[in-house]
C-alpha cells in the first residue's frame, strides 16, 4: 500500500508544482496521536516517579513512512511542519528536560520531518506557541479539549486515521 499511496502523492507533487501559498502549518500533538504513549506498561506510574522510559520506548500510532511521504509532499506545497506537545504534568524542571531529550530523539527515531518544535509544559495553549505564524493553522491532536479550544484554523482527530485525513486535506488545499 505504501508504493501507491507514494506514487499517488509524487502525481499531485508534480501536478500543483510551483503554485503560491498562503502562510499554511501543521501542528502536531504526539502522546496519543503520532506516539502511543498510552500504550507503554505503567506508563503513568513512570510519569509520576520521573521515568522518561514511555516517550523512549512508544511505538508509532501511525505507519510513520506514508506520514513522513505525506508530510514531505505538505512541505513541498509551502506547508510548515510543527509540534507542539506537552510534558508531563507536575513535573520537575530536570525531569522535563529528560522528556524533552526523549520526545526529540523519537521524532528523529522515525524521521518526522518538523520545521519546529514546542516542548511545553502540561496545560500551556498550544495556540500560543504558533499564533505568531499567522495563517490557515491545522491541529492534529487526540484530545478533544484541545482540538475544541482550538481557534486557529481547522482540527484534524487524531483518534481517526490521520493519513486519510490528511490526504484529503493536501488535496483540497492545492
Amino acid at each position: 500500500m505504501t508504493n501507491i499511496f507514494y506514487y499517488a502523492i509524487l502525481d499531485l507533487s508534480n501536478e500543483r508544482e510551483g503554485m503560491s501559498m498562503a502562510e499554511k502549518t501543521l501542528v502536531f500533538d504526539m502522546d496519543g496521536t503520532i506516539a502511543d504513549l498510552y500504550g507503554v506498561k505503567n506508563w503513568l506510574n513512570d510519569l509520576r516517579t520521573s521515568n522518561p522510559r514511555p516517550y523512549e520506548i512508544a511505538k508509532p500510532l501511525v505507519d510513520m513512512d506514508a506520514l513522513n511521504i505525506l508530510l514531505d509532499t505538505f512541505k513541498i506545497k509551502g506547508w510548515r511542519i510543527v509540534v507542539t506537545t506537552w510534558l508531563a504534568k507536575d513535573s520537575s524542571t530536570d525531569y522535563d528536560n529528560l522528556v524533552r531529550e526523549a520526545k526529540i530523539a523519537w521524532l528523529r527515531k522515525y524521521h518526522f520531518p518538523f520545521d519546529e518544535i514546542h516542548l511545553v509544559k502540561y496545560g500551556t495553549t498550544k495556540a500560543n506557541c504558533t499564533r505568531h505564524h499567522g495563517g490557515l493553522q491545522i491541529l492534529i491532536d487526540d484530545n478533544e479539549k484541545v482540538r475544541n479550544g482550538w481557534h486557529l484554523g481547522g482540527v484534524i482527530d487524531a483518534n481517526k486515521n490521520i493519513i486519510e485525513e490528511l490526504l484529503d486535506l493536501l488535496i483540497k488545499t492545492t
